[in-house]
């Protein structure tokens, strides 16, 4: 019995599973089956990606890059035409609507120049008080030029339209003054103005000059020429109001075309990012410390200040010393250096784009020198022209010793006039084209976050000069008063020192710099 239930369970439940052949033949085959399926899944799969994707061949991948070169010609030209004189878009908007507004602006300065001497007669002014009236706005910027520079740095836009709204205020109420008091008082709101004003206009250009630096240069160059040709046409109708209407009428103009500008910059964009700005490690080491000073203990600020001191000199000249020169000179006394005085101020509009190039093709600080040392030149003739005929004739006769006048302008001059009248446009020329390239110098130097106080320390040095240096050339033209033109030489001089500190103090170029760390 017990061996009975064994068999029935051996039977029932079997421990071994006997595999019979054709059954391992028949695994064997669905599984080869599986594996040939997958291979030519695969397979189809590869060919299928050799025709969406092609493998690049030499030919191929010649075509597409002569493809996409094309592409990047076409958008390069795209963007050439759509920009102005060769302006990034972004850069060339702002800058056509600051110089629009610089343009009418100084138009209404034009008209004013004939005015500010006479205004002072009209209330009574000796010459002395009238000097007073004439230097307060210098004093006021030289005063304000720090803080307004530091105001400027949290934001462009709005230190351009309080300066302009102050500068409107102060036309006004010069054209209302009736004592001296009021009359300073006026002056002094219109130089606080005018240097709130242009720190954020240096500030604008700056911020924009980055988005294109090797076109600096012809930017400030265009917004030399610019104001500029604006005085060139706002003297003369200048003229004609104060002939019509009195000097008084004169600031009004001058009101009126600052609420143009007024208007005009409120199109303006904020160029200084709403975010914390990083300055150079070199300026974050005391914030208490006085910015300025930190500048000059870099040799490069120090020449830049010093050349900017030369050149306001030269411009003291034009204003203390040359027109007395070129009245006692050139025919028609007084209409005769009106007409100088104009003279110079057009040849300015060839000077400052030749100023602008040389800045952009070569550098700020070797087109600084260049064009300090032919303005310096300029200053120094001048009492050799106009000490005698004979030394007059070296540079005028080529060789004609019997030359004794020459015609210039459509006036008979003598040949003394005529050298006189060369040199001061030669010094026009050189002046006007260094004006850019130490704007540019500037702009290259200043740190980031405060770029509008930085640049204003070479205007500060300006103002200064323009203070001081009129007595100054004073007080040299009546130590040599046998010799005329002695305190146009002395601000030769100055320019030449200036420009030899810059030499210097002034370091490297900054494309030298860059060449030098890539190599």
């Amino acid at each position: 019995m017990m061996l009975h239930i064994q068999s029935v369970q051996s039977f029932a439940f079997p421990t071994h599973v006997h595999h019979f052949p054709h059954e391992r033949q028949r695994r064997t085959r669905t599984r080869q089956n599986l594996v040939d399926s997958t291979f030519k899944r695969q397979q189809t799969a590869s060919l299928l990606r050799s025709f969406a994707f092609p493998k690049p061949t030499e030919s191929n991948i010649k075509a597409q890059t002569k493809s996409d070169s094309s592409t990047k010609e076409e958008q390069q030209n795209t963007t050439q035409q759509a920009s102005f004189f060769g302006f990034p878009n972004e850069v060339a908007s702002p800058l056509a609507l600051v110089l629009l507004s610089q343009f009418i602006l100084f138009i209404g300065v034009g008209a004013v120049i004939p005015s500010i001497p006479l205004y002072g007669k009209v209330l009574g002014l000796s010459n002395k008080l009238n000097g007073i009236v004439i230097s307060a706005p210098a004093v006021a910027s030289l005063l304000a030029s720090k803080m307004a520079g530091e105001f400027a740095d949290q934001a462009r836009k709005p230190a351009m339209l309080i300066g302009m709204a102050v500068i409107i205020a102060s036309d006004i109420g010069t054209a209302l003054a009736n004592s001296l008091f009021t009359l300073t008082l006026a002056r002094l709101g219109l130089g606080l103005g005018r240097i709130v004003s242009e720190s954020g206009e240096r500030g604008l250009l700056a911020d924009l000059a980055k988005s294109a630096p090797e076109l600096r240069g012809r930017a400030l160059a265009a917004q030399q020429a610019v104001m500029a040709l604006g005085i060139a046409v706002g003297a003369p109708a200048g003229g004609l109001v104060v002939e019509q209407y009195g000097p008084r009428a004169s600031f009004l103009c001058v009101s009126a075309a600052a609420c143009v500008a007024f208007v005009l910059y409120q199109c303006l964009p904020e160029t200084v990012v709403a975010v914390a700005r990083v300055e150079h490690t070199h300026h974050n080491t005391s914030t208490q410390e006085d910015k300025w000073t930190i500048l000059l203990q870099e040799n490069k600020w120090k020449g830049l200040a010093l050349c900017q001191i030369g050149a306001s000199s030269g411009f003291a000249a034009k204003i203390a010393s040359i027109p007395i020169l070129a009245a006692d000179a050139l025919p028609g006394g007084a209409i005769g250096a009106g007409a100088l005085l104009s003279a110079a101020g057009l040849v300015g509009l060839i000077g400052a784009p030749i100023g602008g190039w040389l800045t952009d093709q070569t550098s700020a600080k070797s087109t600084a020198i260049l064009s300090g040392v032919v303005s310096a030149t300029g200053l120094l003739l001048i009492p050799f022209a106009l000490q005698s005929s004979s030394n007059s004739m070296l540079l005028l006769s080529f060789g004609d010793p019997d030359a004794s006048s020459i015609s210039m302008l459509g006036q008979d001059m003598s040949s003394s006039a005529a050298a006189f009248t060369i040199v001061v446009l030669l010094w026009s020329i050189g002046a006007a084209a260094q004006g850019p390239a130490l704007t540019a110098f500037a702009q290259e130097l200043a740190p980031a976050g405060i770029e509008a106080t930085a640049m204003a320390l070479p205007r500060a040095c300006g103002d200064g000069t323009y203070i001081v240096a009129p007595f100054l050339l004073g007080f040299v033209s009546d130590l040599k008063s046998s010799v005329a033109g002695t305190d146009c030489a002395a601000a030769g001089v100055m320019g030449l020192l200036g420009v030899l500190a810059l030499v210097l103090l002034g370091g490297n170029d900054e494309r030298d710099d860059k060449q030098a760390s890539n190599e």
